[in-house]
């Protein structure tokens, strides 16, 4: 939720921040009349209140023959009073709703859409084959470890089985994601999967990606896409203790999408799938330290990257491929060599006050005030890694070389077929 305060005092940055995204930057004067709107109807509600106080304190002083009179008035004022604040409650929502449809002011990305982001860097060498380049898929049927028939019997289009080493090396990645996460202050946590809808429209989800997400509609709930949205919600509603430092959680829990409008796109094998398991970097900061933080959490991500010997690229999304949450994202896409071309395995954005201020989490600065919290996230490691992992490191028989980091989980150095 924007800010309003920013928004009257910065307006050419919101409307530039709209064009950027390509969404319409008349939604600032908009909400900017809104606001002005709201605020009159505050004071009108605010006037009328003080003059009803004082006009109570003269009934209780006049002389009995003056107060019928006097209360005859005081009814009338009360009427007033009540449709003040009745007009001034209208004023709010009214504000409300429109900053809800407001996506946050960027921060540095570049303008444009999904095809406009900015390569940053290139780590590792793309791997040269001699033989036919197998897919991830036909490598993980090969050696056993990934059944996506039996997924389809059971869930349905899009569902798979990691089975033995499949399942050993999944593990062991986020294993070892949630090892450096503790060993950089993250707190590990294990979150709920459904959250209530105050929660999901917190974090953004249901500003633009609503299509995405699975409704539970007999429970009023729904399933989270990513521990960001339960780790948002975590301290939802709070002043938290931010005088040591920024409070970072790393999350692992299953997650769910429909993959809606994907139909035909990347449905072999298992890079766009309805559920897999995920480490998420959570971070609440303050608003000053939200940049710097979100440099960290990319690193952690390139070391995990690294730590999995696969080649990638660092891209600056451009402003009309963010989630309305982010003022900025990074993402590390993975070389795919039966793709022919890098997609992305990780993502951190940096949220600033975004998600806060709608959830409500809020901190004291050095004078004592609240203030609106910052909060970032970036995901560690995740099942669509295994992609890149086995298509990197393939050899010509279809055997598969584990990266060292993960073969204590593994307890193998070579996959056979």
């Amino acid at each position: 939720m924007i800010d309003l305060k920013f928004l009257r005092e910065n307006p050419d940055l919101a409307r530039e921040s709209q064009r950027a995204r390509g969404e319409d930057p008349a939604l600032v004067d908009q909400l900017l009349e809104a606001d002005e709107a709201r605020r009159a109807a505050i004071h009108v509600a605010d006037e009328l209140r003080s003059e009803q106080k004082a006009f109570g304190k003269k009934i209780g002083q006049a002389a009995p023959e003056d107060r019928p009179a006097l209360l005859e008035g005081s009814n009338a004022l009360k009427a007033r009073v009540k449709e003040a604040e009745a007009a001034q409650e209208k004023a709010v929502e009214a504000v409300e709703k429109l900053q809800y449809r407001m996506a946050n002011v960027i921060e540095g990305a570049p303008a444009g859409g999904e095809e406009d982001f900015v390569v940053l860097e290139h780590v590792g060498e793309v791997p040269e084959f001699d033989f036919e380049v197998r897919d991830h898929l036909d490598l993980g049927e090969g050696l056993g470890i990934i059944d996506v028939k039996r997924g389809t019997k059971v869930g349905g289009a899009r569902f798979y089985y990691l089975v033995g080493d499949g399942a050993w090396m999944q593990l062991g990645m986020l294993m070892l994601a949630a090892q450096k996460a503790r060993e950089e202050g993250f707190k590990v946590v294990i979150p709920p999967v459904l959250v209530r809808p105050e929660i999901m429209a917190g974090t953004g989800f249901l500003d633009a990606h609503d299509e995405e997400i699975y409704y539970l509609e007999r429970d009023e709930m729904y399933l989270v896409g990513t521990s960001e949205v339960a780790l948002a919600g975590y301290h939802s509603g709070e002043i938290i203790d931010l005088s040591d430092g920024p409070l970072l959680y790393a999350g692992w829990s299953s997650c769910f999408r429909r993959e809606a409008g994907s139909y035909g796109k990347d449905t072999k094998g298992i890079l766009r799938v309805h559920q897999f398991d995920k480490l998420e970097m959570f971070v609440y900061c303050k608003p000053e330290d939200a940049e710097e933080m979100h440099r960290k959490l990319l690193g952690l991500e390139r070391e995990m990257l690294s730590a999995v010997e696969v080649p990638y690229r660092v891209i600056d999304v451009a402003a009309g491929d963010l989630g309305s949450s982010a003022a900025r994202k990074f993402d590390t896409e993975a070389w795919v060599p039966s793709q022919n071309t890098y997609r992305e395995l990780t993502s951190t954005s940096n949220c600033t006050t975004f998600q806060a201020r709608r959830l409500g989490v809020r901190y004291r600065d050095a004078e004592g005030k609240t203030q609106t919290a910052a909060t970032l996230n970036g995901t560690l490691a995740t099942t669509r890694w295994l992609v890149a992992i086995l298509e990197n490191n393939q050899r010509a028989d279809g055997s598969v070389v584990v990266p060292e980091a993960l073969r204590p989980w593994v307890g193998k150095e070579i996959l056979e077929p």
